[in-house]
């Protein structure tokens, strides 16, 4: 399957096979695909929390409005992000540039986030939600449906899953087997109606 086939045939499920499991190599291939995104400076603000333990993911699911799909997926991924990555050791993120580059390099992260607390979370949850979609068509391309979710209390997850209070959520995606199709498309806007040409 190519990328455009995945982007064509991913749909958000909602209806999972209860009895289907993934692997754990599985999440560890999904994963490992997801931290090739972009983010700028490299700062890979991204954090994945594999919620496996089935007295959590019930917790999960009585915070998400009873939705059975957090329960019945074959796995439950909290995508969450260090907001201030940006300040831990940042040599991490261009370890592999030239020396030369690297004290400008990291300077410059520094001098961009440094005293801007709306950049740091807008940079967090641009890099965050780029690391989500590459998971879904990851998972696509592997067989699995999935499904990104908003529809839960943020605060409540934090909590259960212990999240530092330098951390935020971004969303939660369940993957799995599907048990019953998607409905049709509800309907996308036409190109026409979203791509303008230099200024609206």
């Amino acid at each position: 399957m190519n990328v455009g086939e995945a982007i064509v045939k991913r749909r958000s499920i909602q209806d999972f096979d209860p009895n289907h499991t993934m692997t754990q190599a599985e999440i560890h291939e999904l994963i490992q695909a997801s931290i090739l995104s972009p983010s700028a400076f490299n700062i890979q603000h991204w954090r994945f929390v594999h919620v496996s333990d089935a007295e959590l993911r019930q917790q999960m699911r009585n915070i998400a409005w009873n939705q059975a799909q957090v329960t019945d997926a074959s796995a439950l991924i909290m995508v969450c992000m260090d907001i201030k990555a940006w300040d831990k050791q940042p040599e991490r993120y261009c370890a592999n540039t030239p020396k030369e580059r690297q004290e400008g390099v990291i300077a410059a992260t520094r001098g961009t986030y440094a005293n801007n607390e709306q950049l740091q979370r807008d940079e967090a949850f641009r890099s965050a939600s780029l690391a989500s979609m590459t998971l879904i068509l990851k998972a696509q391309e592997m067989g699995y449906e999935s499904c990104a979710l908003g529809g839960f209390d943020f605060d409540k997850a934090a909590e259960i899953i212990q999240l530092p209070d330098d951390h935020a959520i971004c969303m939660m995606i369940t993957l799995g087997k599907a048990l019953n199709p998607a409905f049709p498309r509800a309907g996308q806007l036409p190109v026409e109606d979203v791509l303008f040409i230099n200024t609206f």
